[in-house]
């Protein structure tokens, strides 16, 4: 694989945080990245389908949008033959390959431990910030077989859910 897109809506300043560190991480393993804006949903079958034959795989970064249009996301990708990456499950249980992602269900239950310290007095400057500590690793292979690919099995013995 030598060239990956990024699918991402560019008004979002999150969302431009994570194209530019998808384009860093492949820049050191020699991968060329193009980004496609898309802003509302109209924009994702033109993005997709420039994409054709201009890059191996598509990496799609997490927002409204995306969350909204995930099964058309994959379709399109699909019939493209783009395999998908995402940082989150839905994504994945939406058609996409695979993702690796903080593991929400766990941030929010430590979001309600936190609600429940600072309802009993612990006062909320008091507490310190953390990042995620759980981490899922989500391979598709219904998706996986529908592109022609072979995931590895030392991939799939770390992933967290396969979906067959």
């Amino acid at each position: 694989m030598r060239r990956v897109a990024v699918l991402a809506r560019l008004d979002n300043p999150s969302n431009v945080v994570e194209a530019q560190e998808v384009e860093t991480a492949a820049r050191t393993l020699g991968v060329d990245v193009t980004t496609s804006n898309i802003r509302r949903a109209e924009d994702i079958a033109p993005a997709i389908e420039a994409l054709k034959g201009r890059a191996h795989a598509l990496h799609v970064v997490a927002d409204p949008v995306q969350f909204a249009n995930s099964v058309r996301i994959n379709t399109l990708a699909l019939a493209a033959r783009l395999p998908t990456m995402y940082g989150s499950r839905e994504g994945v249980d939406a058609g996409g390959l695979m993702s690796f992602g903080a593991n929400y269900t766990s941030q929010w239950r430590r979001a309600a431990e936190l609600t429940d310290k600072i309802l009993r007095g612990t006062k909320a400057g008091d507490i310190p910030v953390e990042q995620p500590t759980k981490f899922d690793l989500i391979v598709n292979m219904i998706t996986a077989k529908a592109l022609g690919l072979d995931i590895p099995a030392t991939l799939l013995a770390r992933a967290d859910a396969v979906i067959e």
